[in-house]
């Protein structure tokens, strides 16, 4: 299952960082981050749920950039 959702990031090389730790995180078997479009892309792995993936998603990414948002709604 893929989804997208809207983030809130200051520069290219923070969407990168976001990028890695969501990636990083169980549950996402890939992820992309696009600073131009403010999107992140997820990709589930088999099984997983959003509602429990995403909220560990978003605290990933906020120990490598802490004033990032991700918009889980």
């Amino acid at each position: 299952m893929k989804k997208s959702y809207k983030i809130d990031v200051d520069c290219a090389a923070c969407a990168e960082k976001m990028q890695e730790a969501a990636r990083k995180t169980e549950g996402v078997k890939d992820a992309t981050v696009s600073f131009m479009t403010l999107k992140m892309k997820v990709e589930f792995e088999e099984g997983a749920d959003p509602a429990v993936v995403m909220p560990n998603v978003r605290t990933n990414c906020k120990k490598v950039e802490d004033d990032c948002e991700v918009y889980l709604d």
